[in-house]
């Protein structure tokens, strides 16, 4: 199993990318700078971030000291939601960590000191203006305010107890608390000037320190508008200012979503001009092509493999160092992983064999689109079914099993259901109308199909091995039913007609004996078994008095429907394979009428045509 996290571990070669962002932020020289890293969700822009860290340390010189002349903050707004504020919490952590190195480092202190007091004195005048127009509103205040609010209301409502008086008394020590904190600066103040003065000592905090602050924002577009605004103006009072370099990671048409409903009505251009307004230099994650989806998926199976960590991490950094070399030609594959491990396991070497012919469709089927997160749940349900197979001993093949699971989450849901139900209804478990299709598509025949088979994804799905339609299926969906009901047509019929259909398939030339009981079951287990009997019908080569035949007429004579079915079936017989022994059989039978009529005009052999005549049809 692969986790969902994001890594500094490099297996797409970004490490390209994030070292040109650390390049960027040390050429400017001190000048501010703000990079935005776009991309949809899943392409990587957490580890693009993780990796853009690293380069920045590793690129950026120590200042006297000893300290590193750059300080990197993180910030997740998405982990605060609900929690707190965005703005305030991007500017807490911002303040505190300079604070934090002032302390470490034994000087600017006095000056982060005196921001941290500024926020704390514009959460204040937050806080008051909120719990006035909660309580103005009736609403419910929060906080410590809102705690002693509803402490005197309990008190009003059931009169003081032991309980209520505790309470009071803990609640007045966080009060004094809180007011020794953000009560403390006795001056006059308006929010214009102490947000200046904001700016002003974040400056200077950093001119004594003698360091960069790069702020790393990240998983903004996971966020609701409110709090993606909220973090984005926080972003703006720091924006600009020299010795800051802001990295921000986000889904730009996520952005453009909060910005349209924050400001409802702002026209289409302004949308997009907000965000580019923030960015000086935007960056898009690269998309991956085969050879990095080849590569990566080759990364991920080392990875989860018996293999020490030194050679895991050889191989990883050789598909890095290929992947860079691709525009040339170079190919990421099976051969080029032996090449650089010569000593992999056999079980390995068959999983990289897969990964081989599976990454080009994995690259360019709709629903994945060389997604790396995508790709990763793949291949996790893959892994978490091949599990389910071996504890529930239910043998199936990984290949077919691979298969299946690529049409379940690319092809399209009524296709996937007609592809199951097939091999449900298979005494076999086999899926043989896809025999045709994946022979024209392996020998490069015209392959027409209709809706909802009509894909570009279909034909290249057909191409991929194993061929399907001679494998018994059954235990492949057996371990797939988290998103599909296994429901036979067996488990559709009653005790009676199961009884029945066991009886009629295992010993068909006694079907006479049983005329009785197939008409005495419910009309509606008779198609069931009809469907059953045909599927052992069409197996059969030669059509003169197959004992399964006999089965099916008794069907046909209790039920019209399945008579017309079962002429059906018959018409549909290759005409070498129809022998004159089987005109006896059908003559007095109204339904077979036109398979006769069918047999005598066209190019029948002659002997069914004359045996047919015999009998003055």
């Amino acid at each position: 199993m692969w986790t969902d996290n994001d890594t500094d571990r490099d297996a797409l070669n970004f490490t390209g990318v994030a070292d040109t962002v650390a390049e960027i932020i040390a050429s400017a020289g001190g000048e501010p700078v703000s990079v935005g890293v776009a991309g949809a969700w899943g392409v990587g822009k957490s580890s693009m971030i993780r990796l853009i860290r690293r380069s920045v340390e590793k690129s950026q010189p120590e200042e006297g000291g000893g300290y590193p002349s750059v300080i990197v903050v993180e910030f997740n707004a998405w982990l605060y939601q609900g929690y707190d504020d965005a703005r305030s919490a991007l500017m807490d952590v911002i303040a505190g960590t300079l604070a934090d190195e002032a302390k470490k480092r034994q000087k600017g202190i006095d000056k982060a000191k005196a921001l941290l007091k500024r926020l704390n004195w514009l959460r204040l005048a937050r806080l008051t203006a909120t719990t006035a127009a909660s309580l103005g509103l009736g609403v419910p205040p929060v906080g410590v305010i809102g705690d002693v609010v509803a402490l005197v209301k309990d008190t009003v409502s059931k009169g003081p107890d032991k309980d209520t008086l505790t309470r009071a008394g803990e609640l007045a020590g966080q009060v004094r608390e809180e007011a020794e904190g953000l009560l403390r600066p006795a001056e006059e103040r308006t929010a214009p000037k102490e947000i200046q003065a904001i700016r002003d000592d974040f400056q200077a905090t950093l001119e004594e320190l003698g360091v960069t602050l790069v702020v790393l924002i990240d998983d903004l577009d996971r966020c609701l508008p409110e709090t993606t605004i909220s973090t984005l103006e926080a972003i703006r009072l720091f924006l600009f200012l020299k010795r800051t370099a802001f990295v921000i990671a986000a889904d730009d048409q996520m952005i453009k979503h909060a910005v349209r409903k924050h400001f409802e009505g702002v026209d289409e251009e302004l949308v997009g001009n907000y965000f580019d307004k923030l960015i000086q230099v935007p960056i898009r994650v690269p998309p991956l092509g085969t050879q990095e989806v080849r590569g990566y998926m080759m990364v991920l199976l080392a990875e989860a493999s018996s293999l020490s960590a030194e050679r895991k991490t050889a191989i990883r950094e050789a598909v890095c160092a290929q992947l860079a070399k691709t525009w040339q030609g170079a190919r990421v594959d099976r051969t080029f992983i032996k090449g650089v491990d010569k000593a992999l396991p056999t079980d390995l070497l068959s999983q990289l064999e897969v990964v081989d012919r599976l990454a080009p469709i994995m690259t360019t089927a709709k629903k994945i689109r060389g997604n790396p997160r995508l790709i990763k749940r793949f291949m996790n349900a893959l892994a978490i079914r091949k599990s389910i197979a071996r504890r529930h001993n239910v043998t199936v093949d990984d290949s077919a099993l691979t298969k299946m699971l690529l049409f379940e989450r690319c092809g399209h849901p009524d296709a996937y259901a007609e592809l199951a139900a097939a091999v449900n209804s298979s005494a076999k478990g086999e899926a043989k109308f896809l025999r045709d299709w994946e022979e024209k598509t392996e020998t490069g025949k015209e392959l027409e199909l209709k809706a909802p088979w009509d894909d570009p994804f279909v034909r290249e799905w057909l191409a991929l091995p194993p061929m399907l339609a001679g494998i018994d299926l059954r235990g492949v969906l057996y371990v797939s039913r988290e998103h599909l009901q296994i429901v036979t047509p067996q488990d559709r019929l009653s005790s009676d007609a199961l009884a029945v259909l066991d009886a009629l398939l295992s010993q068909p030339n006694m079907a006479k004996q049983l005329r009785d009981k197939v008409r005495g079951l419910p009309r509606a287990d008779l198609p069931l078994i009809m469907d059953q009997l045909l599927q052992r019908a069409a197996q059969e080569q030669e059509w003169g008095t197959p004992h399964i035949l006999t089965a099916c007429i008794e069907l046909a004579e209790a039920d019209t429907a399945q008579g017309e079915r079962l002429a059906g079936f018959l018409s549909d017989r290759p005409l070498a394979q129809v022998d004159p022994s089987i005109v006896p059989l059908l003559s007095d039978r109204a339904w077979a009428k036109p398979v006769l009529d069918k047999w005598r005009t066209t190019s029948v052999a002659t002997p069914v045509k004359k045996a047919i005549e015999k009998l003055g049809r």
